[in-house]
């Protein structure tokens, strides 16, 4: 059974950000990338359980998306009850582990 997606705010400012950041809107390789980005965070909705956990908090799993050294994690949630995955956040992979606390509680 899939689960409803829904991209919470911070994570719609992630993305937004990693747009304008890449260039996406003046290139047409940043643009496939940001699109295939996209892409993979919608497959969350059929088997989101196939990523692994973060180490920082073990109730959030990531999906990582790109190449070396251009890889970025989707954080997320699974909420099994309303059968529903929650992105909460999208970050560089280079950068430090992120606090659970900047995710305002998971939205």
């Amino acid at each position: 059974m899939a689960y409803r997606l829904k991209i919470m705010p911070r994570a719609e400012r992630d993305l937004s950000s990693i747009y304008d950041w890449i260039g996406a809107a003046s290139s047409d390789t940043a643009q496939t990338w940001y699109l295939g980005l996209k892409d993979a965070i919608r497959t969350l909705h059929q088997t989101p359980n196939r990523c692994p956990l973060t180490p920082e908090d073990k109730s959030l799993r990531h999906l990582l998306y790109g190449r070396k050294p251009h890889v970025y994690r989707v954080i997320y949630r699974i909420l099994e009850k309303p059968k529903q995955v929650e992105v909460l956040h999208i970050r560089h992979g280079a950068m430090d582990e992120f606090a659970v606390e900047d995710l305002a509680h998971h939205e």
